[in-house]
C-alpha cells in the first residue's frame, strides 16, 4: 500500500520530459521576452507621479470651477451660519450673541402663521400644481398632429419673465367689476370676487398664477420621459383591450416613476421657498395672509426696524435645515418603490 500511494505521488516520464522541456524553452527565450520578463509592481504613489500622470493638468483646469463654487456657494453658507449667531446691521461691528437670533424666532408670534400660510401653499400647489403638468403631458403625448405646436404653447409661460407675469396677472385679478376674471365669471352668474384683497382667496390666486407660470417646464419633463416608453408596450394594451385609462395607470405612470418622484420632492422644496408671487401680489397682505417664509426673511432682514439681519439668517437656516431633513427622509422612504 505505502509503495502504491509513493508511485502515485512521484511524477511520471511523461511529467519530467515536459518540465525539462520547458526549462530549456525559457532558458531559450530572448532577455526581452515578455514571458520571461519579470512581473514590476507598481510604484507607490508620489507627487511626482501623479503629476506625470495629468493631475496636475486635471488641477490647473479644475481650480478655477472650484474656486468660483468656493467664493459663490460656499462662502455665503458658511457666511451665513455665521452671522446666524450675531447681531449685526452690515456696518457696524457684528455682536456675537449665540442662540438669541434662533430664540427671538421661536417666540414670535407671526411664526406660525407663517408656517401655516406657507404649508398651505405648497398644500395647494401639490393638489393642484402637481398633477396638470402629467395630465397635460400625457394628452399631449397622445395627440398625432401638432404636438409641436402644443408643446410651445405649453412651455410659452416660462418664457415670459416673471416679474411680467405677475403684473399681467394682477390685472386680471383685479376685483372692480370690469376686471378681467370678473368679467368672465359674470357671463355664467357669478363674482365679482375681491381675489387678492380676500384673506380666503388671496393664496389660492397665488397658487393659480404659479402654477400657470411653472407648468411648462415640467410638462417638457414629462413629454421627454414618455418618449422612453416602448411603443410595443401600448399596442400589447390596445390589443388587449385596454381603455386610455388603464394603459395610462399600467404601462406609462410605472415608467414615469422615477421622474415623479424627483418632481415630487422638487417641487416641494419650491413651494417653501415660495418669495415672488406673495412678494410682487400682496407683499404679504392682507392681515398677513400670505406672508411666507422667505418672505419673513425679507422682511426682516431689510424692511424692518433696526435690520434684523441675525435673525433673518436664522430663520433661513431653519428653513434650509428642515428641507435637507424632509429629503433624506423622502429619499429613504421611497427607495425601495423607486428601484421596484
Amino acid at each position: 500500500m505505502v509503495d502504491r500511494m509513493r508511485r502515485e505521488t512521484l511524477p511520471t516520464d511523461r511529467e519530467r520530459a515536459m518540465t525539462t522541456d520547458d526549462v530549456v524553452l525559457a532558458d531559450r527565450r530572448p532577455p526581452g521576452d515578455p514571458a520571461t520578463a519579470p512581473t514590476r509592481v507598481p510604484p507607490r504613489g508620489t507627487p511626482a507621479t501623479w503629476a506625470r500622470r495629468g493631475g496636475l493638468t486635471a488641477l490647473v483646469f479644475g481650480l478655477p470651477i472650484l474656486l468660483v463654487f468656493g467664493i459663490f456657494s460656499w462662502w455665503p453658507i458658511i457666511s451665513a451660519v455665521v452671522m446666524s449667531f450675531q447681531k449685526t446691521n452690515m456696518t457696524d461691528a457684528a455682536v456675537w450673541v449665540g442662540w438669541d437670533n434662533f430664540a427671538a424666532i421661536f417666540t414670535d408670534p407671526l411664526l406660525p402663521k407663517v408656517i401655516r400660510n406657507t404649508a398651505w401653499f405648497a398644500l395647494l400647489a401639490l393638489v393642484f400644481g402637481y398633477p396638470v403638468p402629467l395630465v397635460g403631458a400625457v394628452l399631449m403625448s397622445e395627440l398625432r398632429r401638432r404636438k409641436g405646436l402644443y408643446s410651445v404653447l405649453a412651455y410659452l409661460p416660462v418664457v415670459v419673465p416673471p416679474v411680467v407675469a405677475v403684473l399681467l396677472w394682477k390685472f386680471f385679478y383685479d376685483p372692480r367689476p370690469q376686471g378681467v376674471f370678473n368679467t368672465i365669471l359674470g357671463w355664467v352668474g357669478l363674482g365679482p370676487y375681491s381675489w387678492l384683497n380676500d384673506q380666503a382667496m388671496a393664496m389660492p390666486s397665488l397658487v393659480l398664477e404659479a402654477t400657470w407660470a411653472a407648468a411648462g417646464g415640467t410638462v417638457i419633463i414629462y413629454l421627454a420621459a414618455l418618449i422612453t416608453v416602448p411603443p410595443e408596450l401600448y399596442d400589447a394594451a390596445e390589443v388587449d383591450g385596454a381603455s386610455v385609462w388603464r394603459k395610462v395607470w399600467h404601462v406609462t405612470m410605472p415608467h414615469l416613476r422615477g421622474v415623479l418622484l424627483i418632481t415630487l420632492i422638487l417641487q416641494v422644496i419650491g413651494t417653501a421657498q415660495v418669495f415672488l408671487e406673495p412678494f410682487l401680489f400682496t407683499n404679504g397682505g392682507p392681515n398677513h395672509a400670505t406672508l411666507t417664509v422667505m418672505l419673513w426673511v425679507y422682511q426682516l432682514a431689510f424692511t424692518s426696524i433696526g435690520n434684523h439681519f441675525g435673525e433673518a439668517t436664522a430663520l433661513s437656516l431653519l428653513l434650509a435645515v428642515f428641507l435637507a431633513v424632509l429629503s433624506l427622509a423622502y429619499f429613504h422612504l421611497t427607495r425601495s418603490w423607486s428601484e421596484s
